[in-house]
């Protein structure tokens, strides 16, 4: 005869609802793992679907996710010709903000060469992008259709392509666009900025008394086509050759072209300890908090069932129960609830995960380590339940 089975039957309705709140609360706790989780994956998204090994951004600077960072695009040639170096191409980033449907929609926009690297890691309905201007792919998670047509700055730009959830490290949907786009929407100026700025560039030239009307008219032009090109970029990203030294081609490259190369690893650092580290650390305390709760909930239930039990228990002991027995009757009773509050929670989470805002990567390794700190919690937890029932004296089955 199972005594924990008997005694759960006659208390069935109170230890069903408290296992579905356990559960529920276990829940949480698998959830905070994978959101723990996918806020590494979030944050190395664009990176690792790049497949650079090296980030080549502004001297002085963590670009160009963590910091701002802007670099001619001709760079890219230099960069090319550097031995060791076999592909290089220049990339465009920038978060955006528009109105779609009455609501604001914020995506991660990524410029690249077309014929280059950094461009959708994979198209799962659509085509790439084939023309220089105005298309787009974009990412699964921004639920927009095919043939659809967004306004970004001065131009409409269709929806030719949708790629996988690949996202920035803030969590926004990506969408990609030719370079050229990409250059066009982050750095070309309005008319008016254009006309204040040529103003300016004239009041200055003009207060030079000792150029010529002509030279003035020279330079005029010049420096509004410096000012007015948008021929820059946030970071070239390289491939190396086989058998290529990582540190050499860094060093070449800081050395000769004064920029600065972060390699694959680096980029992978500044990202996981830098931009996402305090959050990471919030959620995984907030993740043991729950754990600590879980347990407190747990000794709460077993010691007062135990204590409704009192009598029970000392009419087993009066009978000659051995205290083993005991013992195990209410470790059996924790190690179910636990055990079907954890069912409960995984079930719940593998069939919400997929709806939350954020992405929630669920690994094996984590649920695994997670089953065996629930086990132990309520072997833990029962030792209080136990340590009262061991302490009943088996008289207490005769009295009122």
């Amino acid at each position: 005869m199972n005594l924990a089975i008997r005694d759960i039957r006659y208390h069935q309705g109170r230890f069903i609802l408290t296992t579905v709140g356990l559960g529920l609360l276990i829940g949480v706790v698998i959830s905070m793992g994978g959101i723990y989780r996918g806020l590494s994956a979030d944050a190395l998204a664009v990176q690792e679907s790049t497949k650079a090994d090296i980030w080549v951004v502004q001297q002085g600077t963590n670009g160009p996710f963590a910091e701002s960072s802007r670099i001619p695009e001709d760079i890219r040639y230099r960069i090319k010709g550097v031995p060791g170096v076999a592909e290089a191409s220049p990339l465009s980033f920038q978060t955006i903000q528009v109105e779609r449907q009455g609501k604001p929609f914020r995506f991660f926009l990524i410029g690249h060469d077309l014929n280059g690297l950094g461009g959708p890691p994979n198209i799962i309905a659509g085509r790439n992008i084939r023309q220089k201007h105005y298309e787009m792919v974009a990412a699964k998670a921004l639920k927009m259709e095919i043939g659809e047509k967004i306004r970004l700055g001065r131009h409409d730009y269709t929806v030719v392509g949708l790629t996988g959830n690949v996202v920035s490290s803030g969590g926004d949907p990506a969408a990609y666009v030719s370079l050229a786009d990409a250059q066009e929407i982050q750095f070309k100026k309005d008319d008016d900025a254009i006309r204040n700025d040529r103003a300016r560039i004239d009041a200055n030239l003009a207060r030079i008394q000792t150029l010529p009307p002509a030279q003035i008219t020279g330079l005029q032009r010049n420096i509004a086509g410096i000012t007015e090109s948008t021929h820059t970029v946030n970071t070239v990203v390289a491939r190396l050759a086989p058998g290529a030294d990582l540190q050499e081609v860094q060093e070449r490259i800081s050395r000769w072209n004064h920029y600065r190369p972060i390699s694959a690893e680096e980029q992978t650092r500044i990202l996981t300890k830098g931009m996402i580290e305090k959050a990471r650390m919030q959620i995984g305390l907030f993740r043991a908090i729950l754990l600590v709760i879980s347990s407190v909930i747990i000794s709460l239930i077993i010691y007062t069932s135990t204590i409704d039990k009192i009598k029970a228990i000392a009419t087993l002991k009066l009978i000659g129960a051995q205290n083993r027995v005991i013992v195990w009757m209410i470790l059996q009773q924790s190690l179910l609830m636990g055990l079907i509050a954890y069912g409960i929670g995984y079930l719940l989470m593998l069939l919400t995960y997929e709806k939350f805002p954020r992405r929630v990567v669920l690994q094996a390794f984590d649920l695994q380590a997670l089953f065996l700190i629930v086990v132990a919690i309520c072997t833990v937890s029962s030792f209080v339940g136990i340590r009262k029932a061991l302490k009943v004296e088996p008289a207490v089955a005769l009295g009122g």
